[in-house]
């Protein structure tokens, strides 16, 4: 990977650059969203994957074959093989680890997991020598310092409540009541272990995907394929796990809408926005964006589903925002090795 890449021209885009960061973050608050309320109402988890894994190669396809003509013809065993992984790691482990934790805990606490992925990444870049990092240096200290404020804001909301703040009742009530019964039940310290394999797993498919990319760097066509393999691996182990038949059903419901919404705005939308922005303003640029999905789904699962917001929930995230804010500066401002 080029060490420069950060450092490419800005070009004049206006205001749409930033709109169309504030849409991926929306595309990323409704899935989540949709995504526990299918998954609170009975879904099969895998059957939700495998489908919008699916639906989302299907999306993708069109724009593969429009920027990409004839270059699936390139797809050799090689770069089969780490798609084939790429896969696995960036799709089957870490969506099923991530949307079982999903399952026991609140959406506005799921999302900040979504978040510390950079820093997780950065951990791994630590660990297999892939950037170097000076602690005495400004930016040095404030990368630990932004990881040192996001994973006490993550404690602070894990461990510390606080007082509940009723400032409006829940669209979809009906889900509220149930919801707040399922809560009850439900196993906070279990679903925020596997959200944090989830977040680890995704940053280790940072690293397979830029193998991938110099095998084959074709990013529609490697994007569609992995989308596909992800889905048959996912159908798989969903199979050998539930082979009800009722479980894999789709209606015109909606768990449909949700798998719709995951394949074409969250998944192909999300991916050609970010695609075009990181044209336009570098790789650095789309992270800066990541935490306003923490905001919009604590705002929008407490309108919509009942979620409730503490004391506890707002120092928390207010820290974690901050950590992650601190961190990616430092990161986006630091000075390569020549």
């Amino acid at each position: 990977m080029d060490i420069n890449a950060d450092k490419q021209p800005v070009t004049k885009s206006g205001w749409r650059t930033p709109a169309s960061m504030v849409l991926v973050q929306l595309f990323t608050t409704g899935m989540i969203l949709l995504s526990k309320v299918s998954i609170g109402d009975g879904m099969f988890i895998f059957a939700l994957l495998a489908y919008r894994s699916l639906f989302g190669a299907a999306f993708i396809l069109p724009l593969a074959l429009l920027f990409e003509r004839g270059k699936w013809r390139e797809m050799g065993w090689c770069a089969m093989g780490w798609i084939f992984l790429n896969g696995f790691i960036g799709y089957l482990v870490p969506m099923s680890l991530y949307f079982y934790g999903l399952r026991d805990t609140p959406s506005s606490y799921a999302v900040i997991f979504l978040n510390m992925i950079p820093l997780f990444s950065f951990a791994l870049s630590l660990v297999f020598r892939m950037e170097t990092f000076r602690i005495l240096s400004i930016a040095g200290s404030l990368k630990i310092v932004g990881v040192l404020l996001s994973v006490g804001g993550t404690m602070l909301i894990s461990l510390y409540k606080g007082k509940t703040l009723r400032l409006w009742d829940p669209i979809l009530e009906h889900h509220h009541k149930e919801q707040q019964t399922a809560q009850v039940a439900s196993n906070q310290l279990r679903g925020t272990i596997l959200l944090l394999g989830g977040s680890f797993t995704f940053a280790c498919w940072y690293l397979i995907q830029s193998r991938v990319l110099k095998v084959y760097p074709y990013k529609y066509w490697s994007s569609m394929a992995t989308c596909l393999v992800g889905g048959f691996q996912t159908a798989i182990i969903g199979i050998i796990l539930r082979r009800d038949k009722n479980a894999w059903k789709l209606g015109w419901d909606l768990n449909l809408v949700t798998i719709l919404y995951s394949g074409a705005l969250a998944t192909a939308a999300r991916y050609c926005l970010n695609s075009w922005v990181v044209a336009k303003r570098g790789p650095s640029y789309p992270p800066m964006f990541n935490p306003l999905s923490v905001v919009f789904t604590i705002v929008l699962a407490s309108i919509f589903i009942g979620d409730d917001i503490t004391v506890g929930s707002l120092l928390g995230t207010v820290t974690v925002i901050v950590g992650l804010y601190t961190f990616l500066w430092a990161k986006s401002n630091e000075v390569p090795d020549k």
